[in-house]
């Protein structure tokens, strides 16, 4: 079978569940197969939104985020049933378990997708009998479909698992970027949100071959080191690597800042806390990152240091909302003595793109109820800047991200229960 590997180079895969939370919903329950239906975090609530629905209830017009009085209105016959993520939980790991069975290079994105690196797999079939056993075996095993991308790299994975839904397997190798890559919109482009393909239009790029060739000078004008990176994944070139090891990062990004002089005035010391939460704000954007847990740090005067943390209920990356975190904890536990030195670190951090699927399904209710419905999406895609492409393409700061026993919030479907 190496014949139908490349002498040089790898062979990835990109493996997307199709509709999982409602496909796990009719493995458990085989009578809903067939059938509209949505999942929601409050079904009895009319102004909660849909978190996702089987292709039957797409077809009939219902969409993820849409609200749930709107989608009963288009689709009269829809069935609305409350998350159960422990449930979704179990069918990830087991989806996991099967796609291991093939290499030990595998990488979980989210709840629900992978890559492998298949490329010293070749005893076990060309790469398209790899994929078809793998989407057989899900499907037989788990009753579970997904759609499965093969490339070279993992971008292109990522953009030809997307290719074919549900039930699909695309192959897109560097040769077939200009007939089916080049020609889509620039915002089907996997690393591209919809801000980022607005500002892309201000210079007359709307499809991914116009990105492929802009000039390099204007992108970074408009999108900063990001926009030469894009045009590179236009162009199918994508050097990371498949690290089944991410599972393991717990990653914390902080800053501190020793005061000078010791300071005992309540609206100075709120004032140095907004300069930290500015510098913690502008690191999780450079590296691509949301946080849901926040610790400060108060040193007295005396040495003698409090550390207080609290998770979140929905995930942090702007300066406001990284301020209001810990200004909470800083007036619940200063004591009113001077301050030598002030600091804020993030935990719990998890890479934006993978923000959007992780985000724990009642937390993304609250979320969509507190502001317009696309904007409980965007936030997570667009308003922190997910316009970046994915996760390793940022040199990690040795002094900022630390690695410690444990996992990242957003690996947490891979803990045993």
């Amino acid at each position: 079978m190496k014949q139908y590997y490349p002498k040089s180079g790898r062979v990835i895969l990109h493996v997307d569940m199709n509709s999982f939370y409602a496909s796990v919903e009719m493995a458990y329950d085989p009578t809903l197969k067939g059938k509209p239906i949505a999942i929601a975090g409050d079904p009895e609530e009319r102004r909660g939104i849909i978190v996702t629905c089987s292709y039957e209830a797409r077809r009939l017009g219902v969409k993820t985020t849409m609200s749930v009085w709107e989608a009963q209105k288009r689709c009269p016959d829809l069935i609305l049933l409350r998350p159960n993520f422990d449930r979704y939980q179990k069918a990830s790991k087991a989806m996991f378990d099967v796609l291991r069975q093939y290499t030990k290079l595998v990488e979980p994105v989210s709840i629900d997708e992978g890559y492998m690196d298949i490329t010293e797999s070749f005893e076990l079939g060309s790469p398209l009998e790899i994929a078809n056993s793998i989407q057989k075996r899900l499907q037989d095993q788990l009753d579970l479909p997904c759609s499965i991308g093969i490339a070279p790299n993992k971008f292109l994975a990522k953009m030809a698992s997307d290719m074919k839904k549900p039930l699909g397997i695309t192959v897109l190798r560097k040769r077939d970027i200009p007939v089916k890559l080049w020609p889509l919109p620039v915002q089907e482009m996997h690393g591209v949100g919809e801000k980022t393909a607005k500002k892309l239009k201000t210079i007359n790029i709307e499809t991914i071959k116009q990105m492929a060739k802009a000039d390099d000078i204007k992108l970074k004008g408009l999108l900063g080191i990001n926009g030469p990176r894009l045009k590179k994944r236009a162009n199918g070139e994508d050097e990371r690597t498949v690290d089944p090891d991410s599972i393991n990062d717990f990653k914390s990004v902080g800053n501190s800042m020793t005061l000078p002089r010791d300071v005992s005035n309540q609206q100075e010391l709120l004032h140095h806390l907004n300069q930290l939460a500015g510098k913690v704000a502008s690191r999780l954007q450079s590296k691509d990152l949301v946080a849901q847990s926040i610790t400060i740090i108060i040193r007295f005067k005396n040495r003698e240091s409090i550390t207080r943390s609290k998770k979140q209920t929905n995930y942090l990356s702007k300066k406001e909302e990284i301020l209001a975190a810990a200004k909470e904890l800083f007036l619940q536990h200063w004591n009113g003595n001077a301050v030598r030195l002030l600091g804020i670190t993030t935990n719990d951090l998890v890479e934006k793109e993978g923000a959007i699927k992780q985000l724990d399904l009642f937390s993304y209710e609250k979320e969509a109820k507190a502001e317009p419905l696309f904007k409980a999406m965007d936030d997570l895609r667009n308003k922190f800047g997910n316009d970046i492409v994915q996760k390793g393409m940022k040199i990690r700061d040795k002094e900022t991200t630390s690695k410690e026993e444990g996992t990242s919030f957003n690996k947490d479907f891979l803990r045993d229960n």
